[in-house]
């Protein structure tokens, strides 16, 4: 009788160890579907560094969102249950950091450059990936930039391992096309756009130079060091014995100003693998870096952040990096007119190489050039009306581009955030015409016909922000309420009624596309 009690005890306490064991399981399983991007990884803070005390902004929609609304304890036995499963030996998912052999190329600071590495063996598809974050141009600029973000401008803070993510991931659910590639992801620390080569030359003293250009020069002289193309130069020597040289593809990509950096070196990294003897195609991919010119008239003069256009601070940038552009580019401008080739619409048709665009056609970043913040506190007619022309006329530069995915919406990035996948561009999305595309470029290559019925010329038609029903949702900055583009608006103060954004307008007003899904 008292063994049997002891059996029956033991019984009864497995039963308890095993219902534990399965809830443990089920948290875990909950905490990893509502999102949860926790730690170190990689493609989900704002790629655009904005120097203003009013920090980065951005509408809240870089993946991931369910971390936020988790519900307490569930959240807790998840991470808890990533840990012990990372323990367990998980953790080969994590890309590992390298730094450069060449210690002559570094970060803004003079410490060492790098990269991470998550090798896939027996892959012959690289993914090389160029992170964003704008760039700074002066004194003035880098100082402000190394104190508020200092990570974009030095690796000593840099982690030893890194979790990517949307593209980056290893993760077939999450990348079904690239999980499978040995993914490189090259943090941005030259401020430069991926364009510096070094120390910016000394300009010989002029005669009878006048003090006031004495003093500007001054101004701008600063310790930092630029060397962003150089950066991915000795990254592909790094990895050649990693196997880079048997490549079959090597896709160059990029967000922000990492997607202008793809645009900028595409050709420079294409001839540096073939003098390496290896047969890859490169091919590249431009995520939310093809930006147009800014509308706005600023002062001549801008040596404080906040009044240069993009342009004015490429034009004082690139005499500071000593930045290069695409030969083919550079002989369309005469001296001084280069920064017109970190514009994709006027470098595109100077580019050999493959190129994929994906590009909002309401990207926040070209918004907040003209001061525009959705979300903010106010919006004038006037603004209304360049956000609605934004739209047609990223349209328009997009018009000639092979490959292209242009949602109508009002977002920044995506090809590092998690949920990359639920975006779509009329039926498709975007990692199924990023298959499209590869297959019709490995047909090509291989003397067969392209596949029919598998588009990768994929541009919004619908005129209105946010008319496309997958577009990420609108956050409003002051309460993180997700809300739509007409709440927003009203939010903002604009008159809907004056605008005729109201039911009874026309089919192809704002508020018939909202209505249906936008």
């Amino acid at each position: 009788m008292k063994i049997l009690g002891q059996l029956a005890f033991l019984l009864l306490l497995g039963g308890i160890w095993c219902q534990n064991n399965r809830n443990a399981k089920a948290s875990g399983k909950a905490t990893k579907k509502s999102g949860g991007n926790q730690g170190g990884e990689v493609g989900q803070s704002p790629p655009t560094v904005d120097l203003t005390p009013r920090g980065t902004g951005g509408s809240g929609n870089t993946g991931g969102t369910g971390s936020t609304r988790g519900t307490g304890g569930t959240a807790e036995a998840g991470r808890e249950g990533a840990a012990a499963a990372r323990a367990a030996g998980q953790q080969t998912d994590d890309m590992r950091l390298h730094f450069l052999k060449n210690t002559q190329v570094t970060c803004n600071d003079g410490t060492a450059a790098g990269f991470y590495l998550k090798e896939f063996r027996g892959s012959r598809r690289w993914l090389l990936f160029l992170e964003g974050g704008w760039c700074c141009y002066s004194k003035e600029t880098c100082d402000s930039r190394y104190q508020n973000i200092p990570r974009l401008m030095s690796s000593s803070g840099w982690p030893q391992t890194k979790r990517g993510t949307g593209i980056l991931s290893s993760q077939a659910e999450e990348n079904p096309h690239w999980h499978n590639a040995n993914i490189v992801f090259i943090p941005y620390c030259s401020s430069d756009v991926w364009s510096g080569t070094g120390p910016a030359p000394t300009p010989p003293p002029r005669p009878r130079q006048g003090r006031e250009k004495e003093r500007e020069r001054n101004a701008n002289a600063t310790e930092y060091t630029f060397m962003g193309s150089l950066i991915i130069r000795e990254v592909i020597k790094d990895l050649i014995p990693k196997g880079i040289k048997l490549a079959k593809v090597v896709m160059l990509s990029g967000t922000s100003a990492g997607g202008t950096g793809v645009l900028l070196n595409i050709e420079r990294v294409a001839s540096q693998l073939e003098q390496l003897g290896a047969e890859a195609q490169v091919r590249g991919l431009v995520d939310s870096g093809w930006f147009i010119e800014s509308k706005q008239q600023r002062s001549p003069n801008c040596p404080e952040t906040v009044s240069c256009s993009p342009e004015d601070a490429i034009k004082i940038g690139l005499r500071l990096w000593n930045g290069v552009v695409p030969d083919r580019c550079r002989q369309l401008y005469k001296r001084g007119e280069e920064w017109q080739c970190f514009f994709g619409h006027k470098l595109y048709s100077t580019l050999t190489s493959p190129l994929f665009v994906v590009q909002w056609l309401f990207d926040e970043e070209q918004l907040r050039v003209e001061n525009i913040y959705m979300g903010g506190q106010t919006l004038s007619e006037e603004q209304w009306q360049y956000i609605q022309n934004l739209g047609r006329e990223l349209k328009n530069s997009l018009r000639d581009v092979t490959a292209v995915f242009a949602p109508s919406c009002l977002s920044h990035t995506v090809i590092t955030k998690s949920n990359w996948m639920s975006f779509q561009v009329r039926g498709t999305s975007l990692p199924r015409a990023l298959q499209c595309w590869d297959r019709s470029l490995d047909a090509t290559r291989n003397n067969r016909t392209p596949a029919k019925g598998c588009p990768f010329h994929l541009v919004d038609t619908c005129q209105s922000p946010q008319c496309n029903p997958t577009c990420p949702a609108l956050v409003d900055q002051a309460t993180q309420q997700e809300l739509t583009l007409l709440q927003m608006l009203v939010a903002m103060g604009l008159d809907l009624q004056k605008l005729a954004l109201e039911p009874q307008g026309d089919e192809d007003s704002l508020t018939s596309m909202v209505s249906n899904g936008g």
